[in-house]
């Protein structure tokens, strides 16, 4: 997920004269000088030879990958993922999103430089836990959750992070094609813009990177939990548009509460269905288990609202025209944005998750070997 880098310690001036969230502005400072402070380059790491094994083998894996993500998909070719850091807690920083009892959309937060965002994050989950603590305890629904990855959008030579390697070659290569991808694209103040074109990004990539890296089991699985993931969001789209059409209703508070506990045990029924139809897999056992509310809905939707229609745009003119065509819509205002990418969904033919980039090349309507652009 993205995050603030160098503008937090602009921000953080702007803060302390003014004394507005000072205290939130100095730990972010203070947990991204831990990230600089504690960075070892890439190269040195594997050549120590008291380094791990395992992880000298994937930090060489990490270098390939680095590569990959200028070369194949023409994304930053900068200092960014060639240090490692080792970080002692299962997180990188603690996000907390959160809406309004009867709303489903994010409260958002404005940093000076870096725009409004649906998400507020910590680096301490002791803090993260208490912020989220006084929102419910203001009302709002609440959601808050770890992230692995941890981007400056570019300010700074972001580092790997030992959050990140945990998961295995593609999952590495994931979160570097998505952290890379706002890199190459980040709207201030439209989080969902944003995410998506990271998303799409970070699809076509890992498609790419298995399919000439992987065998092809890994890729039929990564297809699979792809379709599996955009059926999750499908679900919670509809269940947004369910709670929109109820919230509006002009029903009393009473029976809003009672109509929303109803429509979450009824998300909770259509997730058994689709679960019994992917055959009992548990992707999603864990997300569904905890207290749902809005600003769990949100936290999902953040990252699959325009993903249906960045990645129809993708497919119908490719790798090079799909950057310059999402660079313009970033011009846009945000009515203007959101006119434009329902043009693009609505254009977009109607094909499976599974054939989708079916061969991540040329081939598939995606110059994928271009020039990095300037």
């Amino acid at each position: 997920m993205a995050s603030f880098g160098r503008v937090i310690v602009a921000g953080a001036l702007v803060a302390a004269t003014c004394g507005c969230s000072a205290p939130y502005y100095w730990q972010a400072i203070g947990g991204q000088l831990e990230l600089l402070r504690k960075r070892e380059p890439i190269a040195e790491v594997i050549a120590d030879p008291a380094t791990d094994p395992e992880l000298r083998t994937t930090l060489a894996r990490v270098e390939a990958i680095r590569r990959f993500a200028v070369e194949e998909l023409a994304l930053p070719d900068n200092d960014s993922y060639t240090t490692f850091v080792a970080l002692d807690r299962p997180y990188v920083v603690w996000n907390i999103v959160a809406t309004e009892e009867f709303s489903v959309d994010p409260k958002r937060w404005c940093f000076p430089f870096a725009g409004c965002v649906a998400y507020r994050g910590y680096f301490d989950r002791e803090a993260a836990e208490r912020y989220a603590a006084k929102l419910a305890a203001d009302g709002f629904d609440t959601h808050s959750g770890g992230s692995n990855a941890y981007s400056t959008l570019g300010y700074f030579a972001d580092p790997v992070l030992s959050t990140m390697v945990a998961g295995g070659e593609q999952y590495i290569a994931s979160l570097m094609f998505h952290e890379l991808a706002h890199q190459q694209l980040y709207v201030k103040s439209d989080s969902e813009f944003s995410e998506a074109f990271a998303m799409v990004v970070e699809e076509l990539g890992t498609e790419r990177w298995l399919t000439l890296h992987g065998t092809p089991a890994d890729l039929d699985r990564y297809r699979a939990r792809r379709k599996r993931r955009a059926e999750f969001g499908e679900l919670i789209a509809a269940q947004q548009k369910r709670l929109r059409a109820l919230y509006s209703s002009g029903a009393s508070e009473a029976q809003l509460r009672a109509d929303k506990e109803r429509a979450f045990d009824t998300l909770r029924r259509e997730y058994e269905a689709l679960r019994a139809r992917w055959g009992g897999v548990a992707d999603y056992d864990a997300w569904f288990a905890q207290p749902l509310n809005n600003a769990t809905l949100a936290s999902v939707a953040t990252y699959t609202r325009w993903v249906p229609a960045l990645r129809a745009r993708l497919e119908q003119v490719g790798l090079t025209q799909f950057y310059a065509d999402a660079a313009d819509v970033a011009e846009l205002d945000a009515p203007q944005r959101a006119e434009r990418l329902r043009a693009w969904e609505a254009a977009g033919r109607t094909t499976s998750l599974s054939s989708a980039y079916p061969n991540a090349s040329a081939r598939a309507g995606c110059d994928c070997r271009v020039e990095p652009r300037g």
